[in-house]
């Protein structure tokens, strides 16, 4: 047998071949005679305990299993009209509640709410987080995509449908989100100081529905399954650029269709609310985060592991990154040095400049003073500066030894024969300094010095006559014997 009662319906638990109650025997009068003498036989405390057993089996049950219990205990009733019985008793039924409306006044209130998508972005189905705005009178919808939303990029969105919608209303609802929530929720939300002083700004303030109140919401909630359905179905995007300027033309064409609750189109109804929302600031400033960050030795500096360039000048230096909605801005103090299209989502991509690396063939070291060596020959022998750098390239001792060589021969010996032997080793390529003090001794060994071309003239010989200031060579004197006698 089965048990029905108000709102529930039940196999008896095993033993049991009698209705335990009344309501079984209105819903069959076959059976009504033996549920009375089933309560005279059993008191209230039995009445009690099989009505719980009746409630539990209730909720494990279903209309299917009730029905097949009937009709094994003999009771001609069909599917349709056991079913039929339990909805005008309310049996297994939840009650239905009227359905409400909110109604708004034009610049009222305007809903932000984000919703996870997946979405064919870059070749491959991504993940992503579609954030959306609607107004509460209008409906006008504006959407972007975005990789992560935190309140950086709720700023940035909320920044660019103001500048959509060309105004703000004067409350916007959230879902007690913690990007803006700080504490509390409902009507005790408290939002956290930066989204507070953002909303100060434009001229409105954050407001939070009561928890698991989703309808107060539904404006915003019902667009996520109309871009859904409506937007995302056969549509691929190559980047996140083009996937929010698509969603920014297809919010333009949705705005102009007629809505059967408007009976107008969102555009033709906001016509209306514009005028009643708060106008925005002459100057609206860029959303942005500052950074501090260190020059690599590869000069980059990373931000979410991508890699932007800097010129190699700041090797090493610390400097302050500047992370706006679209672009990277490095600065070292107040002068601004780099700027880069910022990568939407971490990827360790390497962002570069040309302009920022030295010319190919130039190397990366930065020009060295010249050594004093060198400073002293350009002063003395200006006319040597090719012969200079010829020898630091091409010249076989270390550099500052072979400026120092080429310093002492400039110091040592006479400037033209010098000149003279630099300009002969120049045109033959000769960087050996030794060889080239060579050159210029022999360029003045006639001409400074005094230095006998044969050897000294053997006594009695033709060259053995006085010259001026030289007297002839006077006659060798014989050895004495080993014995000690003279020689004869």
């Amino acid at each position: 047998m089965i048990c029905i009662s108000a709102g529930r319906a039940s196999a008896p638990s095993p033993g049991r071949s009698r209705c335990p109650g009344p309501p079984c025997a209105r819903s069959c009068g076959a059976a009504r005679p033996r549920c009375r003498a089933w309560r005279a036989r059993s008191g209230p405390s039995s009445t009690a305990t099989r009505s719980s057993d009746c409630s539990a089996s209730a909720r494990a049950g279903s209309f299917l299993r009730a029905h097949e219990e009937l009709t094994q205990a003999g009771l001609p009733l069909s599917y349709p009209a056991f079913t039929a019985f339990c909805r005008r008793h309310g049996i297994g039924q939840t009650p239905k509640l009227p359905a409400g409306r909110y109604d708004f006044a034009p610049g009222q209130e305007m809903q932000h709410d984000t919703s996870p998508h997946a979405v064919h972005l870059g070749g491959s189905v991504r993940r992503v987080q579609t954030a959306s705005l609607v107004l509460a009178y209008s409906r006008m919808l504006f959407f972007q995509f975005y990789p992560r939303f935190r309140r950086f990029e709720c700023k940035g969105f909320l920044t660019e449908a103001f500048r959509y919608l060309d105004g703000v209303a004067q409350t916007c609802l959230i879902d007690n989100t913690h990007v803006v929530v700080l504490r509390g929720t409902g009507r005790d939300m408290l939002p956290v100081p930066e989204m507070a002083a953002f909303a100060e700004r434009f001229g409105f303030t954050f407001v939070a529905h009561a928890v698991g109140d989703a309808n107060r919401s539904g404006r915003v909630e019902r667009m996520f399954r109309f871009i859904e359905r409506g937007f995302l179905p056969g549509r691929r995007f190559t980047d996140w650029a083009d996937a929010n300027r698509q969603a920014r033309a297809w919010c333009d064409r949705v705005n102009a269709r007629p809505k059967r609750q408007l009976k107008a189109t969102p555009r033709e109804v906001f016509a209306v609310e514009h005028p009643a929302l708060r106008r925005l600031p002459r100057w609206i400033p860029e959303p942005y985060l500052i950074h501090e960050r260190l020059v690599d030795v590869e000069g980059y500096i990373t931000l979410d592991t991508n890699r932007y360039s800097v010129p190699t000048a700041f090797l090493g230096r610390r400097l302050e990154v500047r992370e706006t909605s679209d672009r990277v801005i490095i600065s070292a103090g107040p002068r601004e040095i780099a700027s880069h299209p910022r990568a939407i989502e971490p990827g360790y991509h390497y962002v570069f400049q040309a302009e920022h690396r030295p010319p190919r063939g130039q190397g990366w070291r930065r020009e060295r003073d010249p050594f004093p060596e060198e400073t002293d020959l350009r002063r003395l022998l200006p006319e040597i500066d090719d012969y200079l750098d010829a020898l630091k390239r091409r010249g076989k001792l270390q550099t500052t030894l072979a400026l120092r060589q080429l310093l002492r021969l400039a110091r040592e010996y006479p400037r033209e024969p010098l000149l003279a032997a630099i300009q002969t080793a120049a045109h033959y390529g000769l960087y050996d300094l030794g060889r080239l003090e060579r050159m210029v001794l022999r360029g003045i060994a006639t001409t400074y010095f005094q230095l006998p071309l044969t050897p000294d003239p053997v006594p009695g010989e033709r060259d053995d006559e006085p010259t001026p200031g030289r007297a002839p060579a006077a006659p060798e004197k014989p050895a004495p014997a080993p014995d000690g006698r003279e020689p004869a």
